[in-house]
C-alpha cells in the first residue's frame, strides 16, 4: 500500500512527523472550560464579517437554529429549458440516515476523523482562525468564501444548520454558531452529531449508514483501515469511491495512508497496528438511483457539469434543494426520441447517438445517448466513438481553402480507381491496396469536376488528392479547431474518415460552420438556483472565432449541394428551408453518419452496431428493411424527421453567399490519374448530367477547362415523387489501407486499429 501523501501540505506534515517521537494521546478537555478572551476575539472577527456592531446584538441575532431542510436530504429537480417541465430528480437516497451513539463508534474510527479533519479538535474553540483568514482573503480578492481549514465543529454547523451559499455573511454566521455550539455542547456531543450528519456518498448520511453502504457491516465492527477510508471519502465521494475507477482507488489509498500515519504521529495508533491496517480489499456493490429512459443520459450530463464546471459537491447536488434548468428543449428532445424509435423499429443491436447544438452559443438543445440509461450507462452521443467516414471531408476542404491556393472552381479528376503514393501500404493484401488505390462508390467515374460537385457526391478520389494538396496535419487541425476533441491521427487517409469521433463533437464542429466560424463550448445547464435563494448560477456561453467567415461561406455552399442534390438529398426534399450537411460511412458499414445544420441549429446523428468493434458481427449489412446501412439511409432519415419538428416555427434564414476565396489563385495543375483504363481521358467530362445547382462564375485569372461541358439535362416540370423508405441514393464507400501506426482512434463505436481498412461515404 502506498503511503505517499496526496498534497504538499500532507507531505510537509509527514516529513515533520518523521523527525519527532509520537505524541501522547490527547485527552478531551472538559466541557465548559473555555478560553473566553480568545472566544471574544473570534466573535469580533465574525461581527466584522456580518457587519454587526456589538457582541450583544450579534448573539441576539444569531441563535442556534433548528436543523434546516438540507439536513433531511432535500431533492434537487432538473427541468427542461422552459423551467417548468420536469426532466428528472437527483437524489442519492430517500432519507437514508441512521444515527448512532458515539459509544457505538470504535475509538480508532473517531480518531481517524479527528486526524483527518481537525487534529486540534479537543483543544480549539470550534473554529480555525487561519482557515477563516484564508477564506476571507480569497473572498476579498473576488473568489468564493470556501477556502481552507474548517474545523469539525464548523463542518457540522455548515452541513446541519446552514445553507450551502458561498458568501462572507454565511461564513460569519458559521463562526458565531460554531462558537456558540462549542460553548453549549461537549466535544463528544459535537463529534457524534458530526459523524451522524456528514455525507459519505452512496446515498449515505451518517457513519452507520455509510458503514453498511461501503462495507456491509455495523459501525461497531469497522477496522482502523475502514475508518480511515470513511474519513477520506467525505472529502468528495466522486473522487474517492473505488467503484468509480482506478484514479479513485489511488486517491483513496493515498488519503487513507496519510490519515493512518497521522494517527501514529498523534499517538492514537501503534506502529504495529498501523502495519496491519492495509487498504480494504472489498466493498459492497452499489448502484445509485438513476433516471431511467433516454432522459437519464441528459440528467447524468447535468450532474457532471454541476460538479466539474459549477464546482458543486456531490452533497450540494443530491440534497441541496437545487432547481436546475437545462438547455434541453422538451419538444426537440421528444422529437429526437421518436425519430430514432421509429427508424430503428424492427432492428436489433443498433446504437444511435444524436446531439443538437445551438450555433454560436453551445447550448445542447437535444441529446440522445441511448434508449435506457438504467440499462446502459455509456452514452452513445458523448462517450462512444466511431469512425467519421466522409463527414471529415469538410475539414479537408477548410484546410484547402485556408491554403490560399485552392478555390471552389478548381477541378480535379474524378475517375475511379486512382492510385496515390501517399496512400500506399506495403502490407496491403491486394495489388490495389499496395499501390495506394482509392475507389469511388461502385467505382463510379465523375470525370473532371469542381469541389462543389465532389462534395455533393462525396467523391473519394477527388478528396484524396485534395488532402494531399492541403496536408493531413492541416485537415486534423481544422477538425480540432472546429470542435473535435478526440485524438486525431494526421495520415493522408484521415480525409476518408479514419479517425474515431464523438457525436457531440461532430454536432459542435458543424455548429461552428453554421455560426460562420465561431466555435462555442457545448453546455447542458442554463441556470441553477436553490429553494432558499442562497445559490444562483447562470451559464455564460464560451465562444471563439476559429475560421474566417469567407472560408466558411464557401465550405457551407459546397455542403448545401449535398442536401440539394447529393448524398443527403433525402433531407433537402423534406426540409422547407436552406440546409447543409454531409453523409459518412466507414468501410464494411461499421459506422454511418449524417451531420447537418440550418443557420440556427446543428445536429449530428451517428450509429454503429453491437460494441462497435471491427468484427464481422458488427457490420451493418443486410439489416431488415434497410439492407446495407450508410449515411444516406437511417442516419439522414432520423436527422430529417427530427429537424422537421425541431425547426417548426423557426424563422427561415439563408446562408451567406459564397465568397469564392482564392479566386485569383493560379489554376491547379493536377497530373493525369493512374487507373485501370488506359483509354480514359482525365480532362474530359463524362456524360453525367450537370446538377441544377448554380456553379460559381468563372474567373478571368483562373479559366475553366476548355473542353466543352455536356448540355445539362433539364429538370422535370412535374413534381418529384416522394422517395420510398429505401435509400434514394447509395452512400459511397471505399476500402483504403491505413499505414501501420496511423489508424483512426478506437472506441466504443468505431474500429480504427492499425490494420483497419476505413472507408468513406
Amino acid at each position: 500500500m502506498s503511503s505517499t501523501p496526496r498534497t504538499r501540505a500532507e507531505a510537509r506534515r509527514t516529513t515533520k512527523a518523521s523527525s519527532r517521537q509520537p505524541r501522547q494521546p490527547r485527552q478531551p478537555r472538559p466541557s465548559g472550560r473555555r478560553s473566553w478572551p480568545r472566544r471574544i476575539l473570534y466573535t469580533l472577527l465574525a461581527l466584522f464579517l456580518l457587519g454587526v456592531a456589538t457582541v450583544g446584538v450579534a448573539y441576539a441575532l444569531i441563535d442556534t437554529p433548528k436543523p434546516n431542510d438540507l439536513a433531511t436530504a432535500q431533492t434537487s429537480i432538473v427541468y427542461f429549458a422552459d423551467g417548468k417541465t420536469e426532466m428528472g430528480r437527483i437524489s442519492d437516497s430517500e432519507g437514508n440516515r441512521e444515527s448512532v451513539e458515539l459509544s457505538q463508534v470504535p475509538l480508532h474510527v473517531q480518531r481517524a476523523f479527528v486526524a483527518a479533519e481537525d487534529r486540534d479538535f479537543y483543544q480549539n474553540n470550534g473554529i480555525s482562525p487561519t482557515g477563516i483568514a484564508r477564506a476571507v482573503w480569497v473572498a476579498i480578492k473576488g473568489g468564493e468564501a470556501t477556502q481552507g481549514g474548517s474545523t469539525i465543529t464548523q463542518q457540522y454547523v455548515k452541513n446541519y444548520f446552514l445553507t450551502q451559499d458561498r458568501t462572507l455573511t454565511r461564513k460569519g454566521k458559521e463562526i458565531l454558531i460554531s462558537l456558540k455550539i462549542d460553548g453549549q455542547q461537549s466535544k463528544d456531543e459535537i463529534l457524534a452529531n458530526y459523524l451522524n450528519t456528514i455525507y459519505y456518498g452512496r446515498g449515505a448520511y451518517g457513519i452507520q449508514t455509510a458503514s453498511k453502504a461501503y462495507f456491509g457491516k455495523d459501525v461497531s465492527k469497522l477496522t482502523p483501515a475502514e475508518g480511515a477510508f470513511l474519513a477520506s471519502v467525505i472529502r468528495g465521494p466522486s473522487l474517492y469511491d473505488p467503484r468509480l475507477g482506478d484514479s479513485q482507488v489511488e486517491r483513496a489509498k493515498s488519503r487513507s495512508a496519510y490519515i493512518l500515519d497521522a494517527m501514529v504521529t498523534e499517538g492514537w495508533l501503534s506502529p504495529e497496528d498501523r502495519a496491519k491496517a492495509t487498504f480494504p480489499e472489498s466493498f459492497v456493490k452499489y448502484s445509485p438511483p438513476k433516471v431511467s429512459g433516454p432522459n437519464g443520459y441528459a440528467v447524468q450530463l447535468v450532474k457532471d457539469e454541476l460538479s466539474q464546471k459549477v464546482k458543486l459537491s456531490d452533497s450540494d447536488i443530491s440534497r441541496g434543494g437545487l432547481r436546475i434548468v437545462t438547455t434541453i428543449d422538451v419538444k426537440k428532445q421528444k422529437a429526437a426520441q421518436e425519430a430514432i424509435a421509429d427508424r430503428l423499429e424492427g432492428t436489433k443491436n443498433l446504437n444511435v447517438g444524436l446531439a443538437s447544438v445551438k450555433p454560436g452559443d453551445g447550448a445542447v438543445e437535444a441529446l440522445y445517448g441511448g434508449a435506457d440509461f438504467a440499462k446502459r450507462e455509456r452514452n452513445t452521443a458523448t462517450q462512444d466513438t466511431m469512425q467519421a467516414g466522409s463527414t471529415f471531408k469538410v475539414f479537408a476542404l477548410i484546410a484547402a481553402l485556408q491554403s490560399g491556393e485552392i478555390n471552389l472552381r478548381n477541378t480535379f479528376p474524378g475517375q475511379s480507381p486512382q492510385f496515390f503514393e501517399e496512400f500506399e501500404n506495403p502490407a496491403g493484401k491486394t495489388e490495389f491496396s499496395r499501390r495506394g488505390g482509392v475507389n469511388n462508390y461502385n467505382d463510379e467515374d465523375f470525370g473532371r469536376i469542381n469541389l462543389i460537385r465532389a462534395t455533393a457526391n462525396s467523391v473519394n478520389t477527388v478528396y484524396a488528392r485534395l488532402n494531399i494538396e492541403a496536408g493531413p496535419k492541416k485537415t486534423s487541425a481544422a477538425a480540432a479547431a472546429a470542435g473535435v476533441t478526440t485524438k486525431l491521427s494526421p495520415n493522408y487517409a484521415n480525409v476518408l474518415g479514419t479517425d474515431s469521433v464523438k457525436v457531440i463533437d461532430m454536432a459542435n464542429a458543424y455548429a461552428t460552420l453554421a455560426a460562420k466560424g465561431v466555435r462555442a463550448t457545448p453546455y447542458y445547464v442554463k441556470s441553477v438556483t436553490s429553494v432558499d435563494e442562497s445559490f444562483d448560477y447562470t451559464a455564460k456561453p464560451v465562444t471563439k472565432r476559429v475560421f474566417e467567415e469567407d472560408v466558411v461561406a464557401d465550405v457551407v455552399y459546397a455542403m448545401q449541394a449535398v442536401v440539394d442534390e447529393g448524398s443527403g438529398e433525402y433531407a433537402g426534399r423534406r426540409l422547407d428551408r436552406p440546409a447543409a450537411g454531409k453523409t459518412g460511412t466507414s468501410s464494411d458499414q461499421y459506422s454511418a453518419w449524417f451531420d447537418g445544420f440550418v443557420p440556427q441549429l446543428a445536429t449530428a446523428v451517428g450509429m454503429f452496431e453491437g460494441d462497435g468493434s471491427q468484427k464481422e458481427a458488427n457490420q451493418m449489412k443486410d439489416v431488415p428493411g434497410w439492407g446495407n446501412i450508410t449515411g444516406g439511409t437511417i442516419p439522414v432519415r432520423i436527422w430529417t424527421d427530427y429537424m422537421r419538428v425541431a425547426t417548426e416555427g423557426m424563422e427561415v434564414v439563408k446562408f451567406p453567399e459564397p465568397a469564392y476565396v482564392n479566386r485569383d489563385a493560379a489554376p491547379k495543375q493536377t497530373q493525369r490519374p493512374e487507373n485501370n483504363n488506359d483509354d480514359s481521358d482525365s480532362n474530359e467530362e463524362t456524360s453525367r448530367p450537370e446538377t441544377s445547382r448554380p456553379e460559381p462564375e468563372p474567373s478571368t485569372s483562373t479559366p475553366e477547362p476548355t473542353t466543352p461541358s455536356p448540355t445539362p439535362t433539364p429538370e422535370p416540370t412535374t413534381p418529384k415523387p416522394t422517395p420510398t423508405p429505401e435509400p434514394s441514393q447509395p452512400e459511397p464507400t471505399i476500402t483504403i489501407p491505413v499505414p501501420p501506426g496511423n489508424g483512426g482512434g478506437g472506441g466504443g463505436g468505431g474500429g480504427g486499429n492499425n490494420d483497419a481498412t476505413p472507408g468513406s461515404g
